[in-house]
């Protein structure tokens, strides 16, 4: 019978990897199916083939070994990108081995949330703008985040709401956040 710690890796109900610098060294099978590859095509290859795009992967790990220099852990909701190309929400979150390098080693767990939060075709600064919209930042640290434009990003906004059907700031940060709207539940 295989360890409980092995057992418990490789069954858990969650995509799970232990990476070195962003490299998979390992992964448990519900991670190979959510992005649709065998393990094989997964571990020893780098994390940013799941990622829309190289910009995102170098983008969201900036921010990332920030948050984990501090805490030595990171969490987040994203879009990643399955081998067939096709874009979907993942809520992401990790833990660092080795606090003072903070990618050095560290252990993830991936969850598919496309079913709740459903991905709308956007492009990839949409979706950078969305993302800091969801996180409560205002339009001017938008801009400073991304060294655009606080018009451009109202124009980035106006956009999202016609995508998402808002009709003002809020409802459109509950979409982005894939709050429910309202109703009770």
């Amino acid at each position: 019978m295989e360890p409980l710690s092995t057992l418990a890796f490789e069954r858990a109900p969650v995509g799970l990897i232990y990476a070195e610098d962003r490299v998979i060294k390992l992964c448990n099978t519900r991670f190979s199916e959510m992005f649709g590859y065998r393990k094989a095509e997964l571990e020893g290859h780098s994390l940013s083939k799941l990622y829309p795009s190289s910009d995102e992967f170098q983008r969201i790990g900036q921010i990332g070994v920030e948050k984990m220099r501090g805490l030595g852990r990171y969490a987040d909701e994203r879009i990643m990108r399955r081998k067939d190309e096709s874009l979907f929400w993942c809520r992401v979150r990790g833990q660092s081995l080795a606090p003072q390098d903070p990618f050095a080693q560290s252990v993830w767990s991936f969850a598919d949330i496309s079913e709740k939060r459903p991905v709308t075709e956007m492009t990839r600064r949409e979706r950078q703008v969305a993302k800091m919209l969801a996180e409560g930042l205002t339009s001017k640290e938008i801009a400073r985040g991304l060294e655009i434009s606080p018009r451009t990003v109202e124009v980035h906004r106006a956009r999202l709401m016609d995508k998402f059907g808002a009709r003002n700031g809020l409802e459109l940060v509950a979409h982005l956040a894939g709050l429910p709207l309202g109703g009770t539940s």
